[in-house]
């Protein structure tokens, strides 16, 4: 069970209880009631803060993390960048090697006469 649930279980009684108590204890006097709706109004804007908070704080997580995403994505990009330079190298080499062993078979092919000294 969660942290949350755990506290929701716990809480929903408690407040439920309370506000059984209250009604069942303040429903004569008006001075009390008015005063426990600015206590319960002053804790709403408080809670509400809170939970603005919260989100901003989470906003600005999520921001950062965007921020380090795009900076891997570009690090990959460099990478698959460097990576494709090499392919395209070493293709090179062997295109230049396969020619040099071509042009060394047709010459092996080739007859050649070797003068005789004289």
């Amino acid at each position: 069970m969660t942290l949350a649930k755990v506290l929701m279980t716990m809480t929903l009684p408690l407040a439920l209880g309370f506000s059984i108590g209250i009604q069942a204890s303040d429903e004569s006097d008006p001075v009390m009631l008015a005063g426990k709706a600015e206590e319960a109004k002053a804790r709403s804007l408080t809670i509400e803060q809170e939970q603005l908070q919260k989100a901003k704080d989470a906003a600005n997580k999520a921001a950062e993390h965007e921020k380090e995403m795009l900076a891997k994505e570009k690090q990959r990009d460099w990478q698959t960048e460097q990576r494709e330079k090499a392919q395209q190298q070493f293709n090179e080499r062997e295109s230049r090697e396969d020619k040099y062993l071509r042009e060394a078979k047709e010459a092996a092919k080739l007859e050649r006469k070797i003068p005789k000294p004289s």
